[in-house]
């Protein structure tokens, strides 16, 4: 039986099928990808097409002896669904589309995901980027989040949705691109040295005394 995350699969409640869900970078998609996805579907007669909350979309309920020739007729990457990660990088719409967008999170989300998708972290981690303060990419439950606003980013840190829900606190506003880009590559080193295994960045912050101390002591750290 394949292992729960071997070969990107991740066992259903049957604990007899499986669900892949290929990388699609910020959730956007082109029709050749909406046709492979569609035909492997027919194909291997999966048991539904399921948009993920990672803006990915998983192929559900395949059997255990159709997984590889599922990737095989894909051609796709596999998505860092599981693991200590960052999972995904998730992106609003943004000025590219949005008529509210007020930043490029779109952009923003792409070079972040090109960076840091599949990075083995010390836990599991998420990011997000909104493009207004309306924040339709969920920056306030992300562990690394940016948020546009017309003086520039505003950087987050520490969200988390599951058992013990956490919003995230500022750490650093009116940031430009290069700006919020190498604070977000700063915060990863961060996290990287002083987390300890499974720990998200929420938990880091607490047991670091709270945001203050937390920015503090990021302050201080030379990678």
């Amino acid at each position: 039986m394949i292992k729960d995350g071997e070969f990107g699969a991740i066992i259903q409640r049957d604990k007899q099928t499986y669900a892949v869900a290929p990388h699609i970078p910020c959730g956007v998609v082109t029709p050749e990808i909406l046709r492979k996805l569609a035909d492997a579907a027919e194909k291997y007669q999966a048991a539904a097409l399921k948009i993920t909350s990672a803006q990915r979309i998983a192929l559900v309920g395949l059997k255990e002896n159709d997984v590889e020739k599922v990737w095989a007729d894909l051609e796709m990457d596999k998505g860092a669904a599981t693991g200590l990660c960052v999972r995904s990088v998730k992106a609003c719409p943004g000025t590219a589309f949005c008529k509210r967008g007020i930043k490029d999170s779109l952009g923003m989300g792409m070079q972040l995901d090109k960076l840091y998708h599949g990075m083995e972290m010390p836990g599991k981690m998420k990011m997000g980027v909104s493009g207004c303060a309306n924040q339709c990419a969920e920056t306030c439950i992300k562990d690394i989040g940016l948020v546009g606003f017309s003086k520039g980013w505003k950087l987050l840190v520490g969200g988390n949705g599951g058992a013990l829900p956490r919003l995230s606190s500022e750490l650093a506003s009116e940031l430009d691109d290069h700006q919020a880009l190498e604070m977000v590559a700063r915060l990863v080193d961060f996290y990287k040295a002083k987390a300890k295994p499974h720990q998200r960045m929420g938990l880091l912050i607490e047991k670091l005394g709270g945001i203050e101390e937390f920015r503090k002591a990021f302050a201080e750290f030379r990678p």
